[in-house]
């Protein structure tokens, strides 16, 4: 009930909150808004008290003295914080939890105030007015939870909406400040969470984070057998800031650390606060594996022959945990996050699993179902599983994504009745070798394979509007007992990690619409800008992410976007430039408080991202100009060492900001990795340089039209097939490319400097100029060409432009290009739809000329999502309509479109669908699957994800091109006896979660890129 009132209530908060994100506003600040229906909190510079029982939870008390310094902080104005004795004076807030508070069952007492909504609720609360709840106090506002998180989780909520963001210590978010604070007679509410356990796991934190806890946290050494530097000091900030995020739930440090040893207050300061503690996916039973076991272990870590000593090492974690509030990893992988050796079996791991419910019986009692276990289904381990290994049905079974950010497998409908249930083990950083320990040829391996975001450090490649397609289908098919999220170093993924924490506490007030609010109110909370500020930085955190996830970072290389083809390397770099220019205009215009958080949040991830950019584009034109005998070869090695350098330069001013508050938080090398473990220091790509006094052999002009790598006069191996030899270059153009023009690109051949010519022999021929000076200090001119197309008649148009050079002391050198413009029938007048052009048909498959829903499932757009512009799924997608159709039958996406030609002349074209690399989800019997007509022909069923071995990836998936690192599936669909003119092609839904990008049908015109051809001319 009360999260429905939630969601009726909710639609205002996010039209109108600025200080919180989702949650139905209890709060205003302006005295005109106080009357009966409002209660102070502060007014006129004074301060109501907060009251609590003595004998309500420590943490509670806690959370109690940061909402008391929450209301300063906002205000001035310091409330008095007091345990209720006997008698109370003006109007109190009174804080407690239900059951544990003796001042609360006063208060539930004396009032007859209805807690019936919240009785026995994971992590729920009430909050509003009432009338003599204690002697001498006329009305007072009640804050109650259900258990301790819900009375902690109240505050925190009250605390956000009055102006403290849960990052004001980890971003440096500054409190908004109002003179006077009030909140409604009516109050907050909220219902038990969505997910019951939502956490996050520091992971890789070697040696960003790792380092800056070592220098801001500790003397320079540290009492840890490890020499780990997490302590409790590290610890405490990190749990306030889980829970003001309404995050119960910890992974904590591993890798060079063991959380209950490196500091023996940390397990009791974590449920203190309130804090469940685990251990990740490889750690079994409360103990840090492999750290732990190296040190107080006995044996090797084998079950087949060492049983005995590691079930005494998994009896000492339960016993150290047993007073604490834990969620317990069962099971066994290999030491380092490996698998168990081949030979293991399901016998020998279903032997593991009844040996550790004997050791919880043992501590606990024979009563084990009540206390939360996990069976991390990660990796080789689903393989087990799907072989028939069980584990006891009130163990949650928790499901992985690949790593990538798509999620694995969900459960089928046999296995959601599970006492346990299931969660999601999730992604936003990870370490992973993708491809061969060696330098691959002419490539600039960029970052370290982390997935699906990038090395901690680096800017995030996965947005809200990702994690909300994926995750949202687990809530859709009930993996909601436990989330946790794999954060690397917590920094830059502070956005992405609140959104998935937030989806998890509330997922009924996010859809497909209402997610394209989240970052707006995100961006207002953090930086206090107008809604139309709001929604520019809502575009710029929207390309940030969707530019990175195009393809990984850490897999970008100097040629991954083509540098002669659509114009897409330099549309990528000047995308970037744009982003960097509003980023800081947006940054320039902020106060001096404001820039710290902005420059993490925003300014630092945009301006590292579009810096890369132009270095590996800027050292791919090196070597493709170095080819091509261009002096400018040596300007852009000049310009991708400033990019290089200036990759530095971001970094350390990161570092140096607050007075190095963020101190080593970016030490993370980068740029040239050998293989998938970090490099030592960062090493940029080679460059190539020409002599600058030398003239090339052809002369002093060098000509390169568009959509080739050869270069005239002279020879060059891209000119033709046999490399010397070859007739003058041509170019095409028709009236339905998308750039509307073609060009040639003049440049200098060395030192000597020339004037240029452009003439035609046909008076069609537009030149953009038609004459220029090369020179040392201006070594390019790009000359655009395009066509009068009134004047031209149908067909192939042919003019012969002559380029001719004049310099001193040499003779005049002239270069013929062939100008085919190529004029096609005209369009019936009443044809609405993509036009072919430049040979190719190329639809974002948001841009449908008809949506067709069946049954109130339709396709639905979520924007941002994918490669170009958005991705198209069917919603909803919950179980009333997780439905299967017939090919055909399904809701479908229309697009008219009309053809020129087709492949060749033959009645051949093909179909190219660009989808996500979404996961079968376990469904063995329902694979993804989708349907493709062409005018009305058979439908054509493409079930496009290859099914793999259990446990393991499928063919295609890895690899440096493999189909997960290039974000993208292309699912081919052949059509013949196809003849030019309008055609509908039509893609229905067969099975839900399929997300189709773009769609590109080839006429014969098609040429390499990485985001395939622009989009094609639409005639409305």
């Amino acid at each position: 009930m009360l999260r429905a009132s939630l969601l009726a209530t909710v639609t205002l908060a996010l039209l109108t909150g600025v200080e919180a994100i989702g949650q139905a506003s209890c709060v205003s600040f302006s005295s005109n808004a106080a009357s009966k229906t409002t209660i102070p909190v502060v007014t006129k510079g004074k301060a109501s008290p907060i009251l609590t029982g003595s004998d309500d939870w420590p943490g509670v008390h806690l959370a109690a003295a940061n909402f008391a310094a929450d209301i300063q902080r906002v205000t001035g104005a310091k409330p008095s914080l007091s345990n209720f004795t006997s008698t109370a004076t003006g109007t109190p807030i009174i804080v407690g939890t239900l059951g544990k508070s003796s001042l609360i069952a006063q208060v539930v007492n004396a009032t007859k105030l209805d807690v019936s909504g919240i009785q026995g609720k994971w992590e729920s609360f009430i909050a509003q007015e009432v009338e003599n709840p204690l002697p001498g106090v006329a009305r007072a506002y009640v804050i109650i939870g259900a258990d301790k998180r819900g009375t902690i989780f109240a505050m925190y909520d009250h605390s956000e909406q009055f102006g403290v963001s849960p990052w004001y210590w980890w971003a440096d978010v500054p409190v908004h400040q109002h003179p006077e604070l009030y909140v409604a007679s009516s109050g907050c509410s909220h219902g038990s969470p969505t997910v019951q356990y939502r956490g996050i796991f520091i992971n890789d934190e070697q040696p960003a984070l790792q380092n800056w806890a070592m220098e801001k946290f500790t003397n320079g050494t540290t009492s840890s057998p490890l020499g780990s530097p997490f302590n409790h000091f590290v610890y405490v900030k990190l749990f306030e800031l889980l829970l003001r995020m309404k995050a119960n739930y910890l992974w904590p440090a591993m890798w060079g650390s063991a959380f209950a040893v490196d500091d023996t207050q940390n397990q009791y300061l974590a449920d203190l606060y309130g804090i469940v503690m685990g251990t990740s996916h490889q750690e079994p039973m409360m103990r840090s594996t492999p750290n732990e076991f190296n040190l107080y272990g006995k044996g090797t870590w084998d079950y087949t022959t060492n049983a005995d000593n590691i079930k005494a090492f998994w009896l000492a974690g339960t016993q150290r945990a047993k007073n604490f509030e834990s969620v317990y990893t069962v099971g066994m992988r290999g030491f380092g996050d490996l698998p168990l050796a081949q030979s293991t079996d399901i016998s020998l791991l279903q032997q593991v699993l009844s040996d550790q419910t004997g050791i919880l019986e043992s501590v606990y009692g024979n009563d084990v179902a009540a206390i939360p276990q996990i069976w991390c289904l990660y990796k080789e381990v689903e393989g087990y599983y799907d072989a028939g290994m069980t584990a006891p049905d009130y163990v949650t079974l928790l499901w992985t994504d690949d790593n990538w950010g798509n999620i694995r497998r969900l459960p089928v409908a046999s296995e959601r009745n599970r006492a346990g249930g299931a969660g999601i083990y999730y992604h936003v950083d990870y370490v992973h070798p993708i491809f061969p320990e060696s330098r691959i040829t002419n490539q600039y391996v960029l970052f370290r394979l982390e997935a699906p975001v990038t090395i901690s450090g680096l800017p995030p490649a996965k947005s809200p509007r990702h994690i909300y397609e994926q995750m949202s289908l687990a809530v859709e098919r009930e993996a909601t007992r436990l989330w946790i999220l794999n954060v690397g170093d917590l920094k830059p993924y502070e956005r992405e990690t609140e959104f998935f924490i937030n989806l998890g506490w509330n997922a009924t007030i996010w859809n497909p619409s209402t997610i394209q609010n989240y970052v707006s109110l995100w961006a207002q909370r953090e930086f206090q800008v107008s809604e139309p500020v709001a929604e520019t930085i809502v575009t710029i955190v929207g390309n940030l992410t969707q530019w990175n996830a195009r393809r990984k970072p850490e897999l970008l290389n100097s040629t991954t976007y083509n540098l002669w083809n659509y114009r897409e390397a330099e549309n990528v770099v000047a995308d970037w430039a744009n982003l960097a220019a509003a980023s800081t205009n947006i940054y320039n215009s902020l106060s001096a408080a404001y820039k710290p958080a902005f420059f993490q949040l925003i300014q630092h991830p945009v301006l590292a991202s579009a810096n890369v950019a132009n270095l590996l584009v800027t050292v791919g034109l090196n070597n493709l100009r170095a080819s091509q005998a261009r002096l400018s070869t040596n300007e852009l090695a000049d310009r991708a060492v400033a990019y290089f350098e200036g990759d530095y330069l971001l970094e350390e001013q990161y570092h140096t900001m607050l007075d190095g508050k963020w101190d080593h938080m970016m030490d993370q090398t980068h740029l040239g990795y050998y293989y998938w473990q970090q490099p030592m220091t960062n090493s940029m790509a080679a460059v190539n340089r020409v002599q600058s006094r030398k003239q090339a052999l052809a002369g002093v002009m060098r000509i390169v039209p568009e959509g080739t790598q050869g270069a005239w006069p002279g020879d060059n191996p891209y000119q033709c097939a046999q490399g010397y030899g070859c007739p003058p270059p041509t170019v095409t153009l028709d009236p339905y490319s998308p750039f509307g023009n073609t060009y040639v690109d003049v440049g200098a051949g060395g030192p000597a400097p020339f004037t240029f010519t452009v003439t035609s022999n046909a008076p069609w021929v537009s030149i953009s100029t038609p004459k220029g000076s090369i020179s040392p200090l201006k070594t390019e001119q790009r000359v655009f060409l395009s066509a009068n197309w009134n004047a031209l008649s149908a067909g192939a148009n042919t003019a012969i432009l002559t380029f001719t050079a004049v310099a001193a002391g040499q003779p005049n050198l002239a270069v013929q290009v062939t100008f085919v413009a190529t004029k096609p029938a005209s369009l019936p007048s009443d044809f609405k739809g993509f036009v072919e052009g430049s040979g190719v048909i190329s639809m974002e498959a948001a841009h449908a000329t008809r949506n067709n829903a069946v049954n109130g499932i339709a396709w639905t757009e979520i924007p941002g999502y994918g490669r170009t512009l958005s991705g198209v799924t069917t919603f909803p997608r919950d179980l009333a309509h997780d439905v299967s159709f017939a090919a055909g039958t399904g809701p479908s996406l229309e697009y008219d479109f009309y053809n020129f030609h087709t492949i060749s002349g033959s009645g051949n074209i093909t179909a190219t669908v660009y989808v996500s690399p979404s996961w079968n989800m376990g469904e063995t019997s329902r694979p993804l699957a989708f349907a493709v007509q062409l005018d009305g022909g058979s439908a054509i069923t493409e079930k496009f994800f290859p099914v793999p071995t259990p446990g393991s990836t499928p063919s295609g998936w890895d690899g440096p091109d493999g189909f997960v690192a290039n974000s993208i599936m292309s699912v081919v669909v052949p059509f013949t006896g196809v003849a030019a003119g309008k055609h509908t092609l039509k893609i229905s839904a067969i099975e839900p979660a399929v997300v189709v990008q773009k769609i590109v049908i080839n006429t014969g015109g098609v040429l390499a890129s990485y985001l395939g051809p622009p989009e094609s001319v639409i005639i409305h």
